[in-house]
């Protein structure tokens, strides 16, 4: 059964930071990203990042998010520094196998996990 497992949400100061994770298990994915969805908006790419480790990342969080991946361990990771109140939403970790296109679209991914809350205060 493929199943996505995030986890490390949380409530935190502008300014501040978390690490989401997110537990695969099953599949080895051939692309991974985080997506985010906030209160009355679209889900939407944060972040996304091959096999072989090549990254993309959606503009409003370049410098400040990191996407890392430890294949050995099947977890997926979002370093979120110096974090804004518009970055409050439900983050998702999403996978999708071989072949696959390195991408933040959320179109691009079939596998998708329940989501964790992520809310910054001013």
């Amino acid at each position: 059964q493929v199943e996505l497992v995030e986890s490390g949400g949380g409530s935190v100061q502008a300014g501040g930071s978390l690490r989401l994770s997110c537990a695969t298990s099953g599949v080895n994915y051939g692309c991974m990203g985080w997506f985010r969805q906030a209160p009355g908006k679209e889900r939407e790419g944060v972040a996304a990042i091959s096999r072989y480790g090549t990254t993309r990342y959606t503009e409003s969080v370049k410098g400040r998010f990191t996407i890392s991946q430890d294949n050995a361990k099947n977890t997926l990771y979002l370093q979120m520094n110096r974090l804004k109140p518009e970055d409050t939403a439900i983050y998702y970790c999403a996978g999708e196998v071989l072949p696959c296109q390195l991408t933040t679209s959320v179109g691009a991914f079939t596998n998708w996990g329940q989501g964790t809350q992520v809310t910054v205060s001013s």
